[in-house]
């Protein structure tokens, strides 16, 4: 999911206490949600308001904290409607298991330690460990059940072109369940019930690629020391080492976490893209397709005439990049979003079906959850074909089944459980989507790109074959007639 652009660490002007740390104050006059979910920006910007999107992106993402502190009892009052601890009950009905769904824990002498039971979690187990051991609960993704939760994490995994995921925090006063840690994910810290005490520090290793605990010594003195109130924000990027506790003359505290960006580095995107890019041009340079010299596997150390040799290529390659002469094709990243991302929203949970009229040729047509649909370009699955076609790929995230959204392989740490890899173990999504030949491509581009498109003007001849890809596209809920051409 999300998804960083650039590397600066924290100026040295952020480091400095909560009574001179960056914030804004906010108030705004909620009706209904305080959030705009007419598109992904317009939900992204509410959610950060005051502060613009176009500053955001150039003063923190990346770069530093942002606290937004906010006095609107509306929406404070929204934030809560998101999760809070009374909640617990109803959603222990839903089999929830230790550690897949649920992590108890609490920090002692700087180091966590995890009191999960075995099995599923039982209500009265979880509030005996909350009240008497002073146990933080760790509800894993729940947006798998609170469908505001669902509606916004949709929005901002279009909006950031990456994964979003979430976890609730309830800690009981004076408490701490975390030691200080850093993680590899963009995190958005929503505060509903209660108040958190924050401390953040310095980056040991700025745009941290894993989650790492920081051990007291090494961390030094918070650059922000500051207490979140319902309604409050807290953004800090990943690799910013954080800790929080509950203050002793507060009953308990609820957070939420939205974290975004996880392995979505311009060094993630070339190990996806290089593979295919090196591939297609040993197809056209013979020199890249020359033998190297003898023994080189066995030899115990490369020589300057290889390195010379491999930046030679490396270099030919960054000049074909520059001319425009290859196109990139992403592997595995696109699709494992398209495959893993949250399905469309929607409020009375219907499954996406073929909708309106069968399409013709005098109708217009456009795509439906056009955030959805990714157009990929691939290598065709014809194993009897001694010679391998290209052939065009819609893939979509329409039918993916939100229950288990983020749900990775159940790791030993419990940070922010950003992990969406496909494992054998674990539940994974397949990619939907529909196959075409490559000389589809133009026609779909047009309606990629087009708010609606007449049938007979695609780009793609005979009519057959017009009709064709528009009905398979309907069929697969991924298009709609607009309305008749009108004459």
């Amino acid at each position: 999911m999300p998804r960083k652009r650039g590397s600066s660490s924290p100026p040295s002007a952020e480091c400095q206490h909560a009574a001179s740390a960056k914030h804004k104050k906010v108030e705004s006059d909620v009706g209904g949600s305080p959030f705009n979910f007419d598109t992904p920006l317009s939900l992204f910007e509410s959610l950060i308001s005051p502060v613009g999107v176009e500053e955001f992106f150039q003063e923190y993402w990346e770069k530093k904290p942002l606290f937004l502190q906010r006095s609107d009892p509306g929406l404070a009052s929204y934030y809560q409607s998101l999760f809070k601890l009374s909640d617990l009950k109803a959603l222990c009905s839903e089999d929830l298991e230790y550690a897949r769904d649920v992590n108890v824990c609490r920090c002692v002498n700087g180091k966590k330690k995890v009191m999960n039971k075995e099995g599923r979690v039982n209500y009265n187990h979880l509030k005996k460990d909350f009240d008497q051991k002073k146990a933080t609960i760790q509800f894993h993704q729940p947006q798998r059940f609170k469908d505001e939760l669902w509606r916004i994490q949709e929005r901002l995994e279009s909006f950031f072109g990456a994964l979003v995921g979430s976890n609730v925090y309830i800690t009981p006063k004076a408490s701490q369940g975390l030691p200080p840690h850093h993680d590899d994910v963009e995190v958005f810290i929503l505060q509903l019930e209660g108040q958190k005490h924050w401390r953040l520090y310095s980056p040991i290793a700025p745009l941290a690629r894993e989650y790492s605990v920081a051990p007291e010594e090494r961390i030094g003195s918070p650059t922000h020391d500051i207490i979140l109130k319902p309604g409050d924000l807290l953004y800090f990027p990943r690799g910013t080492i954080h800790q929080a506790d509950t203050p002793a003359d507060v009953d308990h505290t609820t957070h939420l976490t939205l974290s975004t960006y996880q392995n979505m580095s311009w060094g993630d995107y070339l190990l996806d893209i290089f593979p295919g890019f090196l591939f297609d041009s040993m197809e056209s340079d013979i020199n890249m397709r020359a033998g190297m010299p003898r023994q080189l596997l066995t030899n115990v150390s490369v020589g300057p005439e290889v390195s010379t040799q491999l930046s030679t290529f490396l270099r030919g390659l960054a000049d074909k990049l520059d001319k425009g002469k290859e196109e990139l094709r992403s592997t595995d990243m696109k699709r494992d979003f398209v495959s893993s991302r949250l399905p469309p929203y929607s409020s009375d949970n219907t499954s996406i079906m073929p909708t309106g009229k069968m399409p013709q040729l005098e109708d217009l047509v456009c795509i439906r959850y056009k955030d959805h649909v990714l157009i990929t370009v691939q290598p065709g699955q014809d194993e009897e074909d001694e010679t391998t076609e290209m052939e065009v790929f819609v893939v979509h995230s329409l039918k993916n089944n939100r229950k288990i959204h983020m749900m990775g392989e159940p790791e030993e740490d419990d940070h922010d459980h950003h992990d969406h890899g496909e494992d054998e173990e674990c539940p994974s999504q397949r990619v939907q989507g529909v196959r075409f030949p490559a000389c589809h491509l133009p026609a779909l581009k047009q309606l990629q790109g087009a708010e609606r498109l007449l049938v007979a003007g695609l780009q793609l001849e005979p009519d057959s074959a017009r009709l064709g890809l528009v009905l398979a596209l309907w069929t697969e809920g991924l298009l709609e007639v607009c309305s008749p051409t009108e004459q």
